[in-house]
């Protein structure tokens, strides 16, 4: 099967990180390529791209497609995360732009073996990164029902989270859970029939939240985005699309401290503090797909791009 992925908010985000022909651009989430290639369309041969995914499908279908770009494209496996170290090891410790998009691939949730999908039947895998140990099924029949109920609350969003942790671990007293169907049926037994017929698929929001878990998608977001924002030349941008309210208020709360970080009492005349704005944020508001996407990529709506301009 193709890596496919159809880039949410693509032209939005082109726009956003007003490229310069001959700068340097990182995209840390890779995927298939399609911010990727609109970005290297505008370099000149003196720009650079560097791509970063730890998904060993997505180094490949992307290389495919960036081919044609040959030296202006450096593609590198590690999670974004390691952006710094990693560009260093290349000779680089500033850049002009970075996109992160946040969206699981359609690729990931479409190959059934991976393990993504609540809607094929696949072992419980969900790693993003298949080198590492831990999988899905590890926190399924191994995390104690609190920290089951934690994650599916804060992560899932779901308000049936306590009754589908406490579903879950009645289950695998009888025996492990093995497959993305046994988990599915699991939580479909835990959400009231009436729910189930207005609200989507019942197994969705828990998937989500063992994704986020298992790839540990909220710190490694807040852990590298002042670092992300550090490595900016003046006037380089960092457009980031969330797609899960937690993201998107990580991203927004950090923006936003790195655009006005003084930590004075607001009834001192002057700053004393000495922090120092790194930039401005150009989204006051985040921006969200056109109707039009809406219409051609359902995958597209939660999606939010918020961009910040360092000074």
């Amino acid at each position: 099967m193709t890596f496919e992925h159809k880039s949410v908010l693509l032209s939005e985000t082109i726009e956003g990180l007003s490229i310069k022909p001959d700068g340097i651009y990182v995209d840390g989430t890779l995927g298939g390529g399609g911010h990727a290639y609109e970005v290297c369309q505008r370099l000149s041969n003196k720009g650079s791209f560097i791509g970063i995914d730890q998904d060993a499908a997505a180094i490949e279908a992307a290389g495919a497609r960036l081919l044609d770009f040959g030296e202006r494209v450096t593609i590198i496996r590690s999670n974004y995360c390691d952006m710094k170290s990693r560009l260093h090891e290349i000779g680089i410790d500033k850049v002009d732009g970075i996109v992160l998009d946040l969206g699981v691939s359609s690729y990931q949730l479409d190959t059934a073996d991976r393990g993504f999908s609540y809607r094929a039947d696949a072992p419980l895998d969900m790693r993003m990164d298949t080198r590492q140990s831990m999988t899905a099924k590890d926190i399924v029949n191994g995390y104690s029902e609190m920290d089951l109920f934690r994650i599916i609350r804060d992560y899932g969003e779901d308000k049936f989270a306590k009754n589908i942790a406490k579903h879950i671990v009645a289950a695998r007293g009888k025996g492990p859970i093995e497959t993305t169907a046994q988990l599915s049926e699991i939580i479909r037994q835990s959400i009231p029939m009436k729910i189930q017929k207005t609200s989507g698929h019942p197994a969705k929001r828990t998937f989500q939240a063992i994704r986020i878990e298992l790839n540990r998608e909220l710190e490694v977001l807040r852990d590298s985005l002042d670092e992300m924002i550090d490595m900016l030349n003046t006037g380089g941008r960092i457009c980031i699309i969330t797609f899960h309210s937690l993201e998107d208020r990580i991203v927004k709360g950090i923006f936003k401290k790195n655009e006005n970080p003084c930590t004075c009492p607001s009834t001192f005349p002057v700053c004393v503090c000495g922090k120092v704005s790194k930039g401005r944020v150009i989204t006051r508001k985040p921006i969200l797909p056109s109707a039009e996407e809406l219409e051609t990529n359902s995958r597209s709506k939660s999606a939010k791009l918020r961009i910040f301009e360092r000074s």
